[in-house]
């Protein structure tokens, strides 16, 4: 072999082991970064919760008279890998058969979920199911699973849900990564209970929304670190950013489906909900776009607006 070509040989090594020790080790900071159990324990669903008064006034003094009355209550069980995992649920002033599950975010918790709460058992007169979603408040895991394994946790409490309240029709409803769940949850073979969805602000994939973070936040190419995240995180946790797909769950969807986002998202981009509300291809869907919204606040800038849309949607294509 000449001379030349030995040199670009070893040169081309070099570089892919470069690439191969950037990809990985930068991937395994990303996947740290994003799925590692941070500051998202019950400490922090404590201070959650005393802070609640401040953006929904009595807020904090609903959920205390539903837990002072024994209404509001909690349980834990053990999910398919063996974490405990914790929800609140609260039946609604009457019988009524309905109950909506109800989904935080990402390194959110139950308390940051009590607006949509109120809104469903006073509003709307349902029963609720508030869960903890893997390594978030009270629930157990090894890292956050931006909603791909949490679907199966989900689908565990709507079961636990069904026995609880004995009703006999369920729907589902989820803000940014519990909104991504949501749609992930839909996807599935679910009871027949199970009648519809309502995603506010989800992703369209992991792959997706770590792409968007790594370039916005970062300033960097997906490749090769992206894929490095993907690997490290296949390896981990055993599922990969690309599987984790809302617009792939959404395309095996036929029930009905609320899609609602803020027209001023940056942390959720708004063409995400185009993206998933064109994958819905079977079944009723229905789209809102909140004029100025930032992430998550549809429901804060329009509560009566919210309220009303939300109860329309589930009144003629739900209920």
């Amino acid at each position: 072999m000449k001379k030349g070509a030995k040199i670009f040989l070893w040169v081309l090594g070099v570089l892919a082991v470069l690439v191969l020790a950037l990809g990985l080790g930068g991937g395994a900071y990303m996947v740290e970064y994003g799925l590692g159990p941070h500051d998202i324990g019950p400490e922090k669903q404590a201070r959650d919760r005393a802070k609640l008064n401040e953006s929904y006034p009595l807020l904090e003094e609903w959920l205390d008279s539903l837990e002072a009355n024994g209404i509001m209550q909690d349980t834990t069980v053990i999910d398919d890998e063996g974490f405990k995992i914790n929800s609140y649920y609260a039946s609604a002033d009457e019988n009524v058969g309905k109950t909506a599950v109800i989904v935080h975010g990402w390194t959110s918790n139950p308390a940051q979920m009590m607006m949509i709460a109120r809104m469903f058992r006073d509003s709307l007169g349902y029963n609720i199911m508030v869960p903890s979603l893997n390594c978030h408040a009270m629930s157990e895991g090894d890292g956050i699973q931006m909603g791909w394994k949490d679907r199966l946790d989900v689908e565990q409490w709507m079961g636990i849900a069904h026995e609880i309240f004995q009703d006999t029709l369920q729907v589902v409803h989820g803000i940014s990564m519990g909104a991504a769940t949501t749609m992930m949850v839909s996807g599935d073979e679910l009871p027949e209970y199970v009648r519809g969805f309502i995603e506010d602000c989800g992703y369209s994939s992991v792959w997706d929304q770590f792409k968007k973070e790594l370039k916005g936040q970062f300033g960097l190419p997906t490749f090769p670190i992206l894929n490095g995240a993907n690997f490290v995180c296949r390896c981990k946790f055993g599922w990969g950013f690309k599987e984790a797909s809302s617009v792939k769950q959404l395309a095996k969807c036929d029930k009905p489906m609320l899609f609602i986002h803020g027209d001023n998202d940056d942390f959720v981009l708004t063409e995400n909900v185009y993206r998933n509300y064109d994958a819905k291809v079977n079944g009723y869907r229905q789209m809102w776009i909140t004029a100025g919204c930032k992430h998550a606040r549809s429901y804060a800038d329009y509560p009566d607006e919210y309220v009303a849309t939300v109860r329309t949607f589930l009144a003629e294509h739900v209920e």
